[in-house]
């Protein structure tokens, strides 16, 4: 089939989702599993999402993750998407990546994102209850940087204290964004950049892709512009059975809405349960954001996206509520497109 030779990378974002009837424990040992069988399958890199204060999601320390998936791990890229960057200091982060790149050298992601990735009681609690900088976050990456590659930042706080381990391969650094202001800087500090295409409804647009390629300089991080675009999918054997699985992601997506967070809940559950009309109708609209259906259809729209946007690699997070659905949706689609 044509499909198979587009030059497209797959890959894996995981948030290490807690089901109903199962602990983030787990979930944690279901990310291992994951990294293992994706890596086997043929995708390219996996990245730990950072939650806090969640009962839905186990990955709040993301970097935690990817070390112990490192040395569960031979061949598959390892990161973060990503690590919120108003919650840690920039010697700490650059710590922490040059530890991991020193570890596992040539398979490490840098990737870091400036959401809260939690709720205003999370952001006050990682801050000590000191008042967050949300105004300083490219100010806060350029000095994180510099202190990956072992440059003196300008910053006189940062410029007395290297960040060690030294001299040592350095990550891939991706920003992570949904708005051509983040395009742009990620062009500008040469880094790749990476798309959550499941956040919003009609965020996707090609200018903002084509802002990011204009602006991009190289730099030690990233030779030439780099895009990822993360998709929320459902894949089964057939249309009927992906939706059957798809629900209670979908129940998830409305209940979040309203504040309310839970358990995965299986898709007996998620088929009983009461929608409205309008929830009814909120389902229908997100298909445009989470793609259901078998490994054809599915890749019929990540191969027109591509074509249409221009991006290199599609990142994957799949969320059901069974772990043997979960790796079949990613077998199913590396069969199909890998």
């Amino acid at each position: 089939m044509e499909r198979k030779t587009m030059e497209m990378r797959l890959s894996v974002l995981d948030q290490a989702p807690i089901t109903s009837g199962y602990t983030a424990q787990e979930a944690l040992e279901k990310a291992v599993e994951l990294a293992r069988f994706t890596e086997e399958l043929g995708y390219y890199r996996m990245w730990m999402a950072e939650h806090h204060g969640s009962p839905s999601f186990a990955s709040s320390a993301p970097e935690v993750v990817t070390a112990y998936l490192a040395a569960k791990t031979d061949r598959i890229r390892l990161g973060t998407g990503g690590t919120m960057l108003m919650h840690y200091s920039p010697l700490k982060m650059a710590e922490v990546f040059k530890t991991l790149s020193a570890l596992a050298p040539g398979r490490i992601d840098y990737g870091v994102g400036r959401a809260p990735g939690g709720d205003q009681n999370a952001i006050y609690a990682l801050a000590q209850g000191n008042n967050p900088d949300f105004d300083h976050l490219y100010e806060k990456l350029d000095i994180t940087l510099d202190l990956i590659k072992d440059v003196v930042p300008d910053e006189t706080l940062y410029s007395k204290t290297p960040a060690s381990p030294q001299n040592v391969t350095l990550p891939e650094a991706w920003l992570l964004g949904s708005s051509g202001n983040s395009a742009i800087q990620a062009g500008q500090k040469g880094l790749g950049y990476s798309f959550a295409q499941f956040f919003m409804l009609g965020a996707m647009r090609k200018e903002n892709f084509d802002l990011y390629r204009d602006r991009f300089v190289p730099s030690e991080f990233m030779e030439n512009p780099e895009i990822s675009v993360a998709y929320l999918v459902t894949v089964a054997e057939t249309r009927e059975e992906a939706e059957f699985q798809a629900k209670p992601q979908d129940i998830a997506r409305i209940r979040l809405g309203q504040g309310r967070m839970s358990p995965l809940m299986t898709p007996e559950e998620a088929r009983d349960y009461p929608l409205n009309e309008d929830e009814e109708e909120a389902i229908r609209t997100n298909r445009e954001i989470h793609l259901v259906g078998t490994a054809k259809e599915v890749a019929e729209k990540l191969c027109a996206d591509q074509e249409r946007y221009g991006f290199q690699e599609a990142m994957i997070c799949s969320i059901a509520h069974s772990q043997v659905q979960r790796l079949n949706a990613y077998k199913l689609l590396a069969e199909e497109m890998l």
